[in-house]
């Protein structure tokens, strides 16, 4: 969500729509460069956006409930991951920053990657 809440479009009067949009952006982000992505979000998934591979572009959902779920299950996949020096977090949490920082990853701010992303759209929109 710090990706999605990084740009004021409206996002938060239809969160699953907002969800759906990124991973739509991640799907054109994974084509152009061809980086294993993964996203995490809160809350349950979604009918038409489940656990799963999707275009490959990995979507998970938390699977505790409450705050900082999805936080805490990205901490989780950096810790068990066997070279956690490979992988790149994006968020803006400053407590998540710090706790993949320690695990070994590396960490790009959610304005930051967004903006990227918007690159990578296949019809140069923003």
């Amino acid at each position: 969500m710090n990706v999605i809440g990084s740009r004021p479009d409206g996002w938060w009067r239809d969160r699953n729509k907002a969800k759906r949009d990124l991973v739509k952006l991640l799907e054109a982000f994974k084509e152009s460069n061809g980086d294993e992505v993964t996203v995490v979000f809160d809350g349950a998934p979604l009918d038409a956006l489940a656990d799963g591979d999707r275009g490959g572009i990995e979507v998970a959902f938390a699977t505790r409930r409450g705050p900082n779920a999805a936080d805490d299950e990205i901490h989780r996949r950096v810790r068990a991951d066997a070279d956690p020096s490979t992988l790149l977090v994006v968020t803006s949490d400053a407590e998540l920053v710090a706790n993949v920082r320690r695990a070994g990853a590396k960490v790009v701010s959610s304005g930051s990657f967004r903006r990227t992303l918007d690159k990578a759209k296949p019809d140069g929109t923003a």
